[in-house]
């Protein structure tokens, strides 16, 4: 997946998001706004998600190899390179 393939809606304040589940289990929110990391760079946020078997929502992971917090200031090379690894993290149960 890369970032060209993410749909984005409009977030209601001002700003883009966009979201992707993997099948392991994880995924990707990405921003961009004036009030997200770089938003008013043109740049874009993005977070990493877990969505455990059974749930209807995700929420925020803060403990993957790839970062303990949400990364601001990326660009659509970031966000691609970003999702691959996301991809590629080991099935979360």
């Amino acid at each position: 997946m890369k970032f060209e393939d993410l749909t984005f809606t409009n977030d209601g304040h001002n700003g883009i998001e966009a979201h992707h589940i993997f099948d392991n289990h994880y995924g990707v929110s990405i921003i961009k706004s004036p009030y997200s990391y770089g938003g008013r760079e043109g740049k874009y946020e993005l977070a990493i998600l877990v969505m455990k078997p059974g749930d209807k929502y995700s929420e925020l992971c803060y403990d993957t190899p790839i970062t303990n917090d949400v990364m601001g200031y990326l660009t659509p090379e970031d966000i691609t390179d970003i999702m691959k690894q996301v991809k590629e993290l080991p099935t979360r149960k």
